[in-house]
Parts: structure tokens; sequence; C-alpha cells
């Protein structure tokens, strides 16, 4: 790690570098995965915790003090953002733990109306209008991902790009998404 110059890299990062953001993502993505995999035991797991932790840590990299050290910074965002997984996965077993229940399962009959069934059009075609709004790059991926159903390895050659960086993409595309349907609820 020492050959490896992070702090000039974060440096151009910070000046929203793609490459350096590249650079960044493939120096530290095999220690953080594997940090992150002792941790889950879950190979998917895992990857998903450590594409949001970079996410994260991308996002929030003006906040970043060059007196510690980087790759401590990044490994607490993502054991931080893994505690985070774990209570809210605690939570919904919890939640939908009693699935048995009679009242469980009349709640769930009650959903099956075509009020609710119109309801749900019209979120369709609200995420839709959402999703118009991004930028095409976004755009595309989250088309060929979630519509098209391509895998990762299927939008990484087809658009010719590193796969960590459609990852990367991927989620900051569903996240900049999210933020703009909360903001017009």
């Amino acid at each position: 790690m020492d050959s490896f110059d992070y702090k000039s890299v974060i440096k151009k990062a910070k000046k929203n570098d793609q490459k350096a953001f590249n650079q960044l993502f493939d120096f530290f993505w095999d220690p953080l995965f594997n940090f992150l995999l002792k941790r889950t035991n879950n190979k998917n797991q895992a990857e998903e915790i450590a594409i949001e932790s970079f996410a994260k840590a991308f996002d929030h990299l003006d906040s970043y003090n060059f007196k510690y050290d980087f790759k401590n910074w990044l490994f607490s965002i993502a054991k931080n953002h893994h505690i985070d997984q774990f209570r809210k996965k605690n939570i919904l077993d919890k939640l939908t733990s009693n699935i048995d229940d009679p009242i469980h399962s009349d709640l769930i009959s009650l959903n099956k109306n075509p009020e609710d069934e119109l309801i749900n059009t019209q979120k369709i075609e609200n995420i839709l209008s959402h999703i118009k709004k991004l930028k095409e790059d976004y755009r595309v991926l989250i088309k060929m991902r979630y519509f098209e159903g391509m895998t990762y390895k299927e939008i990484e050659k087809k658009i010719n790009t590193p796969l960590n960086t459609v990852k990367v993409k991927l989620f900051r595309a569903k996240k900049i998404l999210i933020q703009s349907i909360e903001k017009n609820k």
C-alpha cells in the first residue's frame, strides 16, 4: 500500500476526476471486500455493502481529513454501514416474523384491490418520470439493469466500462432517483 500515493489521487478525486475515483476504487476494493466478507460470510452481501460504502465515501470525500489514513476512514464507513444494515434486517425480521398470524394475512389480502392497483400504477408512472430527469448515463444504466434485467457483467460488456464503475454509477443513480422521489412527495 505504500507504493500507491493515495493522497494525490484523493486530491484529484476531490476535483471530480473520474480516473482518480476509479483508481481509489480499484486499489481499495480487494481489502474492503475481504474485510466485509469476513464480517458477513456472504459474498453478495459483502459486495453490496462495499459498493455502497465506496459510494458514501466518494459522496463525502470533501469531508475526508488527510491527517487520517484513508483506508481506516473507508473501513469505518463500511463497518458502520454494515452495522446499520444488520440493525435494519433485525427490525424487518421482527416485523415480518408473524407472517402466519391471521391479522397479517388479512392485511396482505386487503392490499389486493383495484384501488391499490391504480395507486401502484401511478407510483410506477411517477418513478418513470423521475428516471427521465436523470443524466443520460444514469438512465441507461437503470434501464439496462432494471427494465432489461441485464447483469452487471452484461452491462460492463455492452457499455465497455469497468465492472466496479458500473456498480458505483448504478448505486449513485439509484440514490439520486430516491432523493428526487423523496423530495417531490
